[in-house]
């Protein structure tokens, strides 16, 4: 997981906290007295920078070759420090000589691709003893933020592979016969270097092939030759699905979504100006458009006839762009006009998706899909299933998975065609999202998802603006298909997320948007001979404007034969992340409850092993619960599963928002996920003087406080977050000023709980908790646009109870808190012993 820049001088120089303080208040105006409230020291943190430092050597290319080291820790006695979520994970010590490359780039950065453990375990034998996960977190396109270096591009079309398994050549081949030959890292075979691979073609002139970028860089794309191609790239399509029934004009959402689209046609891919768009509305029918290149008119055909569905003319309903631009500029400034008095209340939604792919199928492309009710016409009509007295119970699992297989065959058929669907869903009752985001998860599109949407409320129409335009805008990468090769005697096993499994490792992503993530298992099938094993992600696709290409992701690992070094290495967020596509999977296949006691399950025995393994108690009872330093947070993670709304134990979850977590567990990237499941935590009140205030590398965030009610003070501002949404919960106790500084009101019984937009005052107070929140949306990667909302501790017990649900360490419905949690583990793995 990426550490945010700003947090870097807190994360890496604790011993000078002090120090800096210090010089921070001499450089920072004098504070409101409520910002000097004693800070809190947070233990067990500092102990651990000396194996920081080390970790520089993130790559560990030939560098360091001492074993590593296994720290134990003991979880009865060191809580949950958030900050150890920042760090990078253990490093990679591969063997000398490893890498040709002395390049910091030539190993993957975990941002891209990581693993769950860092030294792979030479047989299956002891994978299995050490009860560890084995598996790969993927997020091959992660957008690019400021300072991140850019992908390298090969422009020159000379790719070489291996003759054998196909693999591409990378950072860890090994030249022979004098440089002539190379020998792959996955199969050994000896293949010959290309002619061109020392040649630049645009000087026309002899190169050094030690500045390649495939030999220097581990994520790396080429720009693929004709033979890579079954067709040339295609013009992207984009047809957006308009529900313009009675509740979706009323709620604001056309309106919005036509405004907001129409603001972001400049932001549309279409920089070789062959984009096409059409627009499809429905409600108890369907609604196209005619449009022109040489008018500003667009004439509406009606098609009322849902069983056979047909496009009322073979041409002008998919426009170009650039050359339709005044028309369908004009048709979105008044097409929420045009339903203004609709009192229509079915939803065709089955017939429009089947008019959208009559649109694009031939080429493939995008549909985008607004729907407000639940559909209930036509082809994919659904009815209410949502039934309070089976929630919580056994047969829960049952709502969350596909009511109607339409939904599934008709996502094939898309991948097949290469159109990929997102989803936006804005019912303000059941909309049955576990069968609706079949479509996204299919054809790697994604699901959003805003429950009683209402455009009146500013703060629902900037989310849902911000958001669409985004997915709309961002780069996409079309026809995609990806297969991940690893060493002989790995195999890759089985696979989550939203893709389709065309053979048996080929997955098919009719377009991959930026930051899906995706989880791979691995099994060992033979025994590995090598020092190092090489994973290689490749992804073939045509990007948005018109250039096929392919983006390789190699990440070395060393091996070993020592049961230790398997648990120094393991990743605990990569655990997490794996873990939770894991659970959400056997809850579809199983039931929740199986989901929530396979992980409690994979924790006693992962705990299990290591006592009788690591430690002197053995296989007796013991008075601690140890695990390994760099593990020492994935029981936390695990409980924040276990607490989330995907997969917790309650009666009153809607099945429409468990459908809608899951698919986030599923296809958020580990950067994300990370605080979806174990959410952040600040106190504003009394943070240092210089936090949200721009250092050196960028804005200072707060130190994080372990989630837990315990932190909380009557008299003080927090603010809690999970990369969804934020809340400011605020003490009964807090002092008007503060009040006055936050939200200009004159005291606390004049502030209203709820979604809210913060003002931004003339304080430096106010501006400093808004950059706060500024940067905690900018940070997180992905479209999403967390709402605020304001909490008062003695406010709504609804609005409050959300919020707490957040502090993942409390004990809260049926559901222990950490405490109890570790204790529970501890009689658990003792139990075993006897």
């Amino acid at each position: 997981m990426g550490v945010p820049a700003a947090a870097a001088p807190q994360l890496f120089t604790p011993g000078l906290a002090v120090e800096n303080q210090f010089a921070a208040q001499q450089q920072f105006p004098a504070q409101p007295d409520y910002l000097n409230a004693p800070q809190t020291a947070q233990p067990g943190f500092q102990q651990q920078m000396s194996a920081v430092t080390d970790q520089f050597g993130q790559m560990g290319l030939g560098a360091g070759q001492k074993p590593f080291a296994l720290y134990t820790t003991n979880l009865l006695s060191s809580p949950p420090d958030p900050r150890e979520l920042l760090l990078p994970p253990p490093e990679i010590r591969l063997p000398p000589n490893s890498c040709i490359s002395p390049s910091p780039y030539a190993n993957a950065d975990p941002s891209y691709q990581r693993c769950t453990i860092n030294s792979v375990p030479t047989t299956d034998g002891l994978l299995k003893k050490s009860k560890l996960p084995f598996g790969l977190v993927l997020t091959p396109y992660r957008s690019l933020k400021e300072g991140d270096a850019p992908v390298p591009l090969v422009t020159d079309t000379v790719i070489a592979r291996c003759r054998r398994c196909r693999t591409y050549i990378n950072p860890f081949v090994q030249f022979i016969d004098g440089g002539n030959r190379w020998r792959c890292t996955l199969c050994m075979m000896s293949n010959e270097v290309p002619q061109l691979f020392d040649w630049d073609q645009e000087k026309n002139q002899p190169a050094d092939r030690w500045a390649r970028a495939e030999l220097n860089h581990s994520v790396v794309e080429f720009v693929a030759p004709a033979e890579y191609m079954v067709r040339p790239p295609q013009p992207l399509y984009y047809c957006f699905l308009i529900d313009v029934s009675h509740a979706a004009v009323s709620s604001g959402m056309v309106a919005t979504a036509c405004r907001t689209l129409l603001e972001s046609l400049d932001r549309l891919s279409n920089e070789d100006n062959r984009t096409k768009i059409a627009i499809v509305c429905f409600d108890v029918a369907l609604y196209f458009f005619s449009m022109t290149p040489d008018s500003t008119d667009a004439t509406m055909l009606v098609v009322s006839d849902l069983d056979d569905v047909y496009l009322p003319k073979p041409n002008d309903l998919l426009v170009n762009l650039s050359e339709a631009r005044a028309s369908i500029e004009a048709l979105l400034g008044r097409l929420g006009e045009m339903f203004q008095e609709s009192h229509s209340v079915g939803s065709a939604l089955g017939p429009a998706l089947q008019a959208g792919y009559k649109l694009i199928s031939s080429v493939g492309g995008k549909l985008v899909v607004l729907s407000s009710s639940l559909p209930s016409l036509g082809a994919g009509a659904l009815k209410n299933r949502e039934d309070p007295k089976i929630l919580g119970t056994a047969k829960e699992s049952s709502l969350l998975q596909p009511a109607s297989s339409f939904y599934k065959t008709f996502a094939i058929d898309c991948s097949r065609a290469q159109v990929s669907v997102d989803m936006f869903l804005f019912s303000a009752s059941y909309q049955d999202v576990a069968t609706l985001a079949c479509l996204p998860h299919y054809t790697s599109g994604q699901t959003y998802f805003y429950p009683a949407f209402n455009a009146t409320k500013s703060e629902d129409a900037i989310k849902f603006a911000h958001e669409f335009s985004q997915v709309i805008s961002m780069p996409i990468m079309v026809e995609a298909v990806m297969r991940v090769r690893a060493t002989r005697g790995l195999r890759m096993a089985s696979f989550h997320g939203n893709f389709f499994v065309r053979s048996t490792d080929l997955l098919a992503m009719p377009a991959v948007p930026q930051d899906q993530s995706y989880a791979i298992e691995i099994q060992i099938e033979d025994t590995i001979t090598q020092p190092f094993v090489v994973f290689q992600t490749a992804i073939l696709h045509s990007t948005c404007n018109g250039e096929r290409r392919i983006r390789v992701i190699t990440l070395a690992l060393p091996t070993t034969t020592n049961l230790s070094e398997v648990y120094a290495s393991a990743d605990q967020v990569a655990l997490a992340t794996l873990l939770a596509n894991k659970a959400v999977e056997r809850s579809l296949s199983h039931k929740l409850e199986d989901a929530r006691d396979a992980i409690v399950n994979k924790l006693v025995e992962l705990l299990s092993t290591y006592k009788s393994s690591m430690t002197a108690a053995g296989s007796g009872a013991s008075a601690q619960l140890a695990i390994s330093e760099n593990l020492k947070m994935l029981p936390v993670l695990c409980l924040g599963l276990l607490k989330n709304v995907g997969i917790r134990q309650s009666a009153q979850i809607p099945p429409d928002l468990r459908a809608y977590a899951q698919a986030l567990l599923t296809s958020l990237p580990s950067q994300i996920l990370v605080p979806y499941i174990y959410p952040t935590f600040y106190s504003l009140h009394n943070m240092p003087p210089e936090c949200g205030t721009v250092g050196e590398h960028g804005l200072i965030m707060p130190p994080p406080l372990p989630p837990t009610s315990e932190r909380l003070e009557r008299h003080g501002l927090f603010l809690i977050e999970d990369g969804q949404t934020i809340f400011l919960w605020i003490g009964r106790d807090a002092v008007s000023q503060l009040v006055m500084d936050v939200f200009n009101l004159p005291s606390y019984d004049q502030l209203r709980g709820g979604k809210t937009t913060l003002p931004i005052l003339d304080n430096p107070f106010s501006q400093r908790v808004n950059a706060i929140i500024s940067k905690m949306r900018e940070m997180r990667r992905g479209p999403y646009w967390p709402h605020l909302y304001v909490v008062k501790e003695d406010g709504e017990p609804p609005l409050r109870l959300w919020a707490l649900s957040c502090l993942v360490q409390d004990r809260a419905d049926m559901m222990p808190s950490y405490q109890q949690f570790i204790s529970q583990l501890k009689d658990k793995v003792n139990g075993s012993s006897y």
